[in-house]
Parts: C-alpha cells; structure tokens; sequence
C-alpha cells in the first residue's frame, strides 16, 4: 500500500480539518486558522491507543483523527476475538483514524457516561462527539462500513 501525499488531521483547539504532507508526519504543524499546535506523531501509531477514564477527553474527544473505541474486558470471550481485528485496523487506518482500546472493567466513568451495558462494544467518535455504537463481536468487513463514512 502506498502512502498518501497527505493526511487530514483537525485541530484540537478549534476543529479545523488541517492538511498535513506526508513528509511532514511527526512533526508539529500549525493549524491554519487558529494557529495552535497539532501535534502530528500522535496520530501515526500503528497500534490501539489504551484509553482510560483519566486520559479519554485527551485522546478521543480532542483527537485529530475519527476514533474507533473498543470497550472490552479480559474475561469476555467475544472481546478476545474482536482483539485481533481491532489490533490490523490500528495498523491499516495509521493517520487516517485514531484505534482506540478501552478496558471497561478498570474505567467505570467512561462505561457508564456512554451505558456501555454490553460487551464488545465499539464506539465510533468524530469531532469529539459520538456518532455510532456497534454492540457485539462484528466482522471486520461490517466495522470497516460503519467506519467508511468518517475516514
């Protein structure tokens, strides 16, 4: 797969979609309308963000890219399978979407905020607000449609 000439990360401070070039990854821009940092290598990893109830605000709700969050628990069967899909998406979607993993157990503020009643569940944010839940261990293909329209 050939790597894009440019990538498209927004703001976190005003939601601006910004253009970043490809050689320009791990570095930090300036968004063009506000001019505060964006802070690009945060982006570009190719593995599932942990979130917890601590660092969610930073990590999904600012984030510069749509997220992908699996709500999981160690002792769920479904969630063990959902696990190696969710880890080849974080690695597909580098730069293009922020893959994100939260164990609902040890974070109880972020599972009851969202009523996550059900496991695997995976919330799908952009722009800081929740746009879609799937509930249940999904095929790839299935998470890759519901996906489609925020990358």
């Amino acid at each position: 797969m050939s790597q894009p000439n440019s990538y498209l990360l927004r703001c976190s401070a005003c939601g601006t979609k910004n253009r970043i070039p490809s050689d320009k990854v791990g570095l930090t821009a300036k968004c063009g309308k506000c001019g505060a940092s964006i802070h690009t290598a945060d982006a570009f990893t190719e593995k599932p963000v942990i979130i917890t109830d601590n660092n969610f605000d930073a990590q999904v709700l600012k984030s510069p890219l749509p997220v992908l969050l699996d709500c999981w628990a160690p002792w769920c069967g479904p969630c063990q399978m959902l696990g190696p899909v969710i880890e080849e998406l974080a690695s597909e979607w580098k730069g293009k979407v922020r893959v994100a993993k939260l164990n609902s157990d040890e974070n109880p503020g972020i599972s009851a905020k969202f009523q996550i009643r059900s496991i695997p569940s995976i919330l799908i944010f952009d722009n800081g607000q929740l746009k879609d839940t799937l509930v249940g261990a999904m095929p790839k293909q299935t998470i890759i449609q519901k996906m489609a329209p925020y990358i």
